[in-house]
């Protein structure tokens, strides 16, 4: 597993060269769109480990249960309360392990995300690692899909569609924000 971002996207980020603590580790900074960005990814990639076929498979018509759209929860974390978009489903029977439901905590986040990545695990240890943490059974599978959609995730330099994770980091770094 890839630990490291590459230096243009790292450089990218840090445009500008005049960023403040804030704009990094603040209530609205770089971080904590990170912290979201992955969160919201890895809940998409477990409603498709859920529904066996990709958003806009041919596979999942007529299957009797479809995306339906997202939620929107509140999470507290280590840096504070964080808004994220939960997705759903049609039938109703998605229940995500990352953040179940009801779930209004997540403590140490960052510092479970680093294990998983810097360790360079395993799919198995990834499991282990979540059982213990989470204290519960996640299957290799969902763990692959997991990983690899944070690992294929918008790249800083090409945020997705309504995603402006490092815009306006980069727009206040250059004097361009007009707050």
């Amino acid at each position: 597993m890839a630990t490291d971002f590459s230096p243009e996207i790292l450089d990218q980020l840090l445009a500008g060269g005049s960023l403040k603590p804030e704009d990094l580790a603040g209530e609205d900074g770089l971080f904590r769109r990170l912290k979201k960005a992955l969160l919201e990814r890895a809940l998409g990639a477990e409603l498709t480990h859920h529904l066996g076929y990709e958003k806009g498979d041919p596979a999942g018509r007529g299957s009797g249960n479809s995306r339906n759209g997202t939620s929107s929860k509140a999470l507290f974390t280590d840096d504070g309360e964080i808004e994220i978009e939960v997705p759903r489903d049609r039938a109703g029977t998605f229940e995500p392990v990352i953040v179940a439901k009801g779930q209004t905590r997540f403590d140490g986040f960052d510092e479970k995300i680093i294990s998983l990545y810097g360790r360079g695990m395993t799919v198995r240890e990834i499991q282990g690692h979540l059982a213990e943490l989470y204290g519960t059974e996640v299957s290799p599978d969902l763990i692959s899909k997991v990983t690899d959609a944070i690992l294929d995730g918008p790249r800083m330099a090409e945020p997705a569609a309504g995603s402006d994770l490092s815009g306006g980091l980069l727009r206040r770094a250059q004097g361009q924000d007009s707050r």
